[in-house]
């Protein structure tokens, strides 16, 4: 059966399976993969995305925003999330949310046996910055010159 807008199964768009991160951080979250949802539908101010993560993978290195709210919903599987107050172990049906500046880090690791599938909600801003607690890292946005530094600012 097809479909047509506002309706879309995800399983008819490619999958973005490349990642921003320089090394040494792009091989602990690939291969995953992510299916923009919300991008296909036409959707501008929220970005919707299906992340299938395999087994012993990172959703992303340990993160905050500047400017953009977060929520994961697990569909299938399950993910560890990492935050500053431990780790919590969420299955299918249960979810997380990250208020925009708040600054405790979060992160999913599938340390389970099969790949894990959720979706990844937020609101899309152009000023938004990301700060990595855990690792050398620094989101600078997706218009900027270089969209990731060390925290300094300096190239990789």
């Amino acid at each position: 059966m097809s479909l047509s807008k506002p309706a879309l199964d995800p399983a008819t768009l490619e999958p973005r399976t490349g990642s921003g991160y320089p090394e040494p951080y792009r091989s602990r979250v690939l291969p995953r993969e992510k299916r923009q949802l919300g991008k296909a539908l036409g959707l501008t101010k929220i970005g919707i995305n299906q992340t299938i993560l395999p087994p012993g993978k990172e959703s992303s290195m340990r993160h905050w925003h500047t400017h953009e709210e977060e929520f994961v919903y697990v569909l299938v599987g399950e993910v560890v999330l990492r935050t500053d107050a431990g780790e919590q172990t969420l299955t299918a049906g249960m979810c997380a949310g990250f208020p925009v500046g708040t600054q405790d880090g979060h992160q999913l690791v599938n340390r389970g046996q099969v790949p894990a599938v959720y979706l990844e909600i937020s609101n899309r801003d152009d000023a938004d910055r990301a700060f990595y607690p855990d690792v050398d890292l620094l989101y600078n946005g997706e218009k900027a010159e270089v969209m990731f530094t060390r925290r300094d600012g300096t190239p990789f």
